[in-house]
């Protein structure tokens, strides 16, 4: 059932109108009939759960998808978006949550890659000269001459960010635009999107799961569940737990979660750890941590302080340039990511798509890459495929993913389903220490908790867990301690309840001196 806005309808003429819009791919109606206002001088939030219709409704109107029926105007009248191209020639800019950036390219290339406003003979130093100043007027931290597959997910984002913003929109979409930001990233973010928004007369269409800060930056939001607009309120009306049970029907768990019950031994443990990035630049300076068994210890940062480098050495796929790494008595410096396999270790990687799962194969495959080299599914030289089928419905089961199809590509899934198949087959391969880097990020508030859930009935069961997160809510939810990095190296260290936020902020933004 559809509520109607709470506000009436604004004298002045809406900078983009959204009529009966509708978009069915077969028999599935992705987007159902909805009507959307984005007024002048607003900042007006988008939330469903994945699978609610926002994805391609932002589709629709950055060109990528052409409706079925409906109509789309722009200051009164209406258009056609037939192309991304298009969307940009009427003012329509969108960064998306996967972003579109080439990855040998510099960060500087990226940004005037097909942008008409771009010299014919500009050189490098022109290129960077134009970025610097551009970063600067958005005020992103943006460094030119890095190329994208050097940089954290973090950094990229910044770039499509500043790609976007520089090219001009009027309207401007943000798809999780702080998915990878500190607290203090976030709220400089928010105040350019109401600089942009009210300085400038611009509408920000922005898209988050994270209803804090829906609340903080929005002037209006609507909810979408199943591909219909559930209801348009305005912010000042609203409060978490309406908007999360609009979402998804259900009102959730806020509470932090209670601290372990079964913490062990140590399982894990670098001992004086230095290791270089993919540039060759030190990016861990002799990092001692320990992971105990039945424990979550977060690990708090900024984006590109070394979090992706810990990840990786302590999973094996990356080599350190000194210091040691051991699980229990076993030491395993300088071992094949099998070897830290084998040893109990699982790992969720930051991208899930990259690193984590083969889009291409099917949903049991992806199941069992960690458990194929085992009993019952490989019998001799032969993988068993009632085996294989077997274990994967298992697991899609103990994470209630409903699957009709396990031969479907992973492609076929949304992103939390997605995002709880590689949590699953990560947990089933950790029976003594899961290193899991950003576990719930792009996901809607329901299938975020479904993660942390999991996570939580791991940590009960006895693994420890690593979870490196710039999402400090999640951090202070379910962390048994903190850990702070900043530039490659552990800045502080805080136990259960007593977190302060404004300390972990400042050894964050590396600024322990001004600690009291």
């Amino acid at each position: 059932m559809i509520v109607e806005d709470s506000a009436p309808r604004s004298a002045i003429v809406p900078l983009m109108e959204i009529r009966e819009v509708t978009k069915r791919f077969g028999s599935l109606i992705a987007v159902d009939r909805v009507d959307l206002d984005i007024h002048p001088g607003e900042v007006h939030a988008i939330l469903g759960e994945n699978g609610a219709g926002k994805t391609t409704l932002m589709n629709l109107l950055a060109g990528l998808l052409k409706p079925d029926s409906g109509q789309i105007s722009l200051d009164g009248s209406e258009v056609t978006i037939s192309s991304p191209r298009k969307a940009l020639e009427l003012g329509i800019g969108i960064v998306h949550q996967h972003f579109r950036l080439v990855e040998n390219f510099t960060a500087a290339e990226n940004l005037h890659l097909g942008w008409n406003e771009t010299p014919r003979l500009a050189g490098n130093k022109d290129l960077v000269d134009r970025t610097h100043s551009l970063a600067k007027q958005f005020d992103l931290d943006v460094e030119p001459n890095a190329r994208i597959w050097q940089m954290s997910v973090g950094e990229q984002q910044r770039v499509a960010i500043l790609r976007t913003l520089s090219r001009g929109a009027r309207i401007l979409i943000l798809d999780e635009p702080t998915a990878v930001l500190t607290p203090t990233e976030a709220d400089r973010l928010f105040e350019m999107l109401r600089g942009l928004a009210i300085g400038s007369n611009r509408g920000v269409i922005f898209i988050s799961h994270k209803l804090d800060e829906v609340i903080s930056v929005s002037d209006r939001v609507t909810v979408l569940r199943a591909g219909s607009r559930v209801s348009t309120l305005k912010t000042v009306d609203c409060n978490q737990e309406l908007l999360a049970k609009m979402m998804i029907g259900r009102h959730l768990n806020t509470q932090p979660a209670p601290p372990s019950a079964a913490l062990g031994p140590a399982v894990l443990v670098g001992k004086g750890i230095s290791a270089r990035n993919d540039r060759g630049v030190p990016a861990l300076e002799d990092l001692d941590i320990e992971l105990r068994s039945g424990e979550i210890v977060g690990v708090a940062g900024v984006a590109g302080n070394g979090q992706r480098e810990l990840s990786e050495v302590l999973t094996g796929l990356r080599p350190v340039d000194s210091g040691q790494i051991f699980m229990g008595d076993q030491e395993l410096t300088g071992a094949y990511p099998v070897e830290f396999l084998r040893a109990g270790i699982g790992h969720i990687p930051e991208d899930r798509y990259s690193s984590g799962l083969v889009t291409s194969e099917s949903i049991d495959h992806n199941a069992v890459l960690r458990a194929f080299r085992d009993p019952p599914i490989r019998r001799g030289l032969f993988l068993s495929p009632a085996a294989i089928k077997s274990y994967a419905r298992q697991l899609v089961d103990a994470v209630k993913i409903s699957i009709r199809d396990l031969g479907s590509s992973v492609r076929t899934l949304s992103g939390g389903n997605a995002q709880r198949l590689l949590t699953g087959r990560e947990i089933a391969a950790a029976s003594k220490a899961l290193v899991a880097v950003h576990p719930t990020r792009g996901l809607d508030v329901g299938a975020a908790e479904a993660v942390r859930q999991v996570l939580l009935k791991a940590r009960d069961s006895g693994v420890g867990i690593l979870l490196i997160s710039e999402d400090l809510a999640e951090l202070l939810s379910l962390s048994d301690r903190i850990v702070v990095i900043f530039q490659g190296r552990l800045t502080g260290e805080f136990n259960k309840y007593e977190y302060d936020v404004n300390t972990l902020g400042l050894l964050m933004g590396g600024h322990p001196a001004e600690i009291g």
